[in-house]
């Protein structure tokens, strides 16, 4: 056989076990509650995976859970997690534009409290499910859902480790970052220009002080929400999808992973 013909057929076969596993991945739609206020998650995993495994929380941008969220959860699902895209906002609560996405991110960046409460309802929920190992769960976040996964963090979540990806990186309260229990990891658009010089600066110093075991990574080049394809739909200043900082950060992300969760 030649050898480019067994390049077509290794090809292939990837190409079917790609396949295969998408194919296999469940999904759910999950209803749940934070006091009265009714919520509701997408939860993705591979029910052919034996045992419990790691969970991986997914806390959504200003626009609430939507396809994009859901989208990465069945990605996680595929590298054999267990992954539940939570809802902040509540069910059916899905803003239509950047005005009503502000207002929403507004009411939950101002009350921080009531932003680590609804966190901290999702992961209950992922915690819970059967084929999570509770020992072994980490949450990640995109814009919106990068503060909140540092806030989960800061409210003293029993977590192994959170991932940002372009979020907010103010520190409002530099003394709760001695709650941190987990291990914290920032990925972060060089260029992004939501994100003050004196945010970065402040998170880094919260960090130090608190004895976090923390990483923030920069990509040259990259603005806000560098991996939404869609970020231009957004029509925002200083949003734009980045594909090189896009791939590295997931790639990032996943060796972050094997590092938390190795046993």
């Amino acid at each position: 056989m030649c050898l480019g013909m067994k390049s077509i057929l290794v090809t292939g076969l990837a190409l079917i076990c790609a396949v295969a596993a998408q194919a296999q991945i469940k999904h759910d739609m999950i209803e749940y509650k934070d006091g009265d206020t009714v919520l509701e998650g997408y939860l993705a995993y591979n029910p052919s995976t034996e045992g419990r495994r790691p969970g991986v929380l997914i806390v959504h941008q200003w626009k609430g859970l939507t396809e994009y969220e859901k989208g990465r959860a069945d990605m996680l699902a595929e590298l054999g997690y267990t992954a539940f895209a939570l809802d902040i906002y509540g069910k059916g609560i899905r803003p239509k534009d950047t005005q009503e996405a502000g207002a929403q991110a507004g009411k939950y960046k101002k009350d921080r409290a009531l932003l680590r409460q609804r966190a901290q309802a999702g992961l209950a929920v992922l915690k819970g499910q059967a084929t999570v190992d509770p020992a072994r769960v980490a949450a990640i976040g995109y814009c919106f859902g990068g503060t909140t996964v540092i806030e989960l963090a800061r409210s003293g979540a029993d977590i192994a480790g959170v991932v940002s990806f372009h979020g907010g990186l103010d520190s409002p309260k530099p003394e709760d970052g001695k709650n941190i229990k987990c291990k914290v990891l920032a990925l972060h658009g060089a260029d992004d220009p939501f994100v003050p010089a004196k945010d970065l600066a402040a998170f880094e110093e919260e960090m130090r002080q608190a004895r976090v075991d923390w990483q923030l990574i920069k990509y040259g080049g990259a603005v806000h929400s560098f991996t939404e394809k869609n970020a231009a739909a957004n029509r925002l200043a200083g949003a734009a999808y980045n594909e090189n900082a896009d791939r590295r950060s997931w790639e990032a992300m996943k060796g972050f992973f094997a590092e938390i969760f190795r046993r």
